[in-house]
């Protein structure tokens, strides 16, 4: 037990398992059905799953793929980037604008992606730029995509708001026939794990954290600071491209002023609820991602407690400033005290015994 509660203290997966417990408690109190799973037949004929458990992992989709942005964002710069709702836009914009002049195939699907890619990745290069070679603190540097982002969405599909209709895009935005899980959640998984991948056999996650930790130290040590800062703005070009694609394939339209409307906000805070420092340095991507998923359970829960929905945020706030301060370094310091005075004081009176 005492090995257990050490591991959790001193991890930054500590402070997001406990958050995600608590909901988990709380609902099992209040309404265990809140967990059960269903299936059904939806309208396309598709046998699916349907409960609570889906629409969280359903609807943190978007959010979980931008966290991961945002974690390697905050932890190679020390800020974070508000764009990426904006973004976001702009790739689905960008995405629906090459659907549109195409007959709809899976060829002109991954051509229109990778197209919505390349100009997302430029304007994560735009903003890596203000960053990392004009020394721009990044929240300032990303507030002038974050407030033209939305006219340039709109302008590129000529002030029109396209729909695009076609069942391969259903696929991608709900569900593929024979596989009862929602598409993006299976795009999360295999992204998340790509991205795992290449932190694990490339020198990417090292150099990311050098950077934040000790930006001076690590170009002593022979690491590209400024390269290493735009390259986190470029990877976030890829991840709002995916979130922007999900986002139209769900609604089979592009809506330049609602599409992820808000999202940074809660990017931001899935990484701090994951237990990374926002100020930089070491991170954790599976605590961001738990983090997205928090949200969005608590999101949930709240509406499966009748609260309306210009309440939520407010409950949402109270709920997310207690798990922040939970993990602050003074309430963590008073943790490991107290642990200490659980754990170890009682084996040294058992020695001296």
């Amino acid at each position: 037990m005492a090995k257990l509660w050490n591991k959790l203290t001193k991890s930054q997966l500590g402070v997001p398992l406990f958050a995600l417990l608590l909901i988990i408690v709380f609902n099992l109190i209040r309404d265990a059905s809140f967990f059960s799973l269903t299936i059904t037949t939806n309208n396309a004929g598709n046998t699916v799953l349907t409960g609570n458990i889906i629409s969280i992992l359903n609807g943190a989709s978007e959010l979980a793929i931008l966290a991961i942005g945002m974690t390697l964002v905050t932890s190679c710069t020390k800020g974070q980037d508000i764009s990426v709702g904006a973004a976001s836009a702009i790739a689905g914009s960008v995405f629906v604008r090459v659907l549109r002049e195409h007959p709809i195939t899976w060829g002109v699907i991954i051509a229109a992606f990778f197209a919505a890619c390349f100009v997302a990745i430029l304007f994560g290069a735009f903003n890596g730029t203000l960053v990392a070679a004009f020394n721009i603190q990044p929240m300032i540097a990303t507030l002038i995509l974050f407030t033209a982002g939305r006219p340039i969405a709109y302008w590129i599909n000529g002030g029109a708001t396209p729909t695009v209709d076609s069942p391969l895009l259903t696929y991608i935005g709900s569900f593929i026939p024979g596989i009862p899980i929602p598409t993006p959640v299976l795009i999360v998984v295999v992204f998340a794990v790509l991205v795992s991948l290449i932190l694990r056999f490339t020198n990417l996650g090292l150099y990311t954290q050098a950077v934040g930790i000790n930006e001076k130290s690590a170009r002593l040590n022979g690491i590209n600071a400024v390269a290493m800062k735009m390259l986190s703005f470029m990877i976030m070009g890829v991840c709002v491209t995916l979130a922007g694609c999900i986002g139209v394939s769900r609604l089979g339209l592009i809506n330049h002023e609602t599409l992820l409307l808000d999202i940074e906000m809660d990017a931001i805070l899935a990484v701090a609820i994951g237990g990374n420092a926002l100020s930089g340095g070491k991170f954790s991507l599976a605590g961001s991602v738990i983090g997205a998923y928090i949200i969005e359970a608590l999101t949930i829960t709240l509406y499966a407690m009748k609260v309306s929905s210009t309440a939520v945020k407010a409950y949402k706030a109270v709920v997310i400033i207690a798990i922040v301060v939970l993990g602050s370094p003074i309430v963590q310091k008073y943790i490991i005290r107290l642990r200490d005075r659980i754990f170890k004081k009682p084996a040294a009176i058992m020695e001296n015994s």
